[in-house]
């Protein structure tokens, strides 16, 4: 039985930003991108591909400050990271990056469950994010999904042009 059905699309009060990175001639570039990339991962990917960057495009998108997911596109390399597993409970764009990496979307009902992220905690090593620093900020379980996305945004130093481009 197929229960992405179940699964109503966030709103645009629930999306944080949805946001395409990439830099063209060796300059962050920030776009904008649609309510629909952040409720389809497809629809994600087929945005990033359209994007110029010079070492690919980088999407952000974080959903009613629960999680973020990170989406990359060089070539035909894709891949994905999302904050948060349990989100894929709730959300559809996480639950297509968990059905993306061919994963179970964890049991929220299982005590036994944590959350935790899942995909290419690497996805950002060659732009100055280690999988460690990642995995530092993905830690912070405490802190709201939109202001974890923008501590790895800091990190790839897209920071200034995302805070002029997106108005959180």
């Amino acid at each position: 039985e197929d229960d992405e059905d179940d699964y109503e699309d966030a709103t645009a009060d629930e999306i944080d930003f949805v946001a395409a990175l990439y830099r063209e001639d060796g300059a962050p570039v920030v776009m904008p991108l649609s309510d629909a990339c952040a409720n389809d991962l497809d629809e994600l990917i087929a945005q990033l591909r359209r994007m110029p960057g010079d070492t690919g495009a980088v999407g952000v998108a974080s959903v009613n400050g629960e999680f973020f997911v990170v989406g990359r596109c060089r070539g035909r390399q894709v891949q994905v990271l999302l904050s948060d597993s349990l989100s894929s409970n709730d959300w559809p764009l996480a639950r297509d990056v968990v059905d993306y990496l061919g994963l179970d979307v964890p049991d929220a009902d299982d005590d036994d469950e944590d959350s935790e992220p899942v995909g290419d905690l690497d996805i950002l090593a060659d732009q100055g994010v280690s999988e460690f620093d990642m995995e530092n900020i993905l830690d912070d379980l405490d802190e709201d999904s939109g202001e974890l996305a923008h501590r790895v945004i800091e990190k790839i130093k897209f920071a200034p042009q995302f805070d002029r481009v997106i108005h959180l």
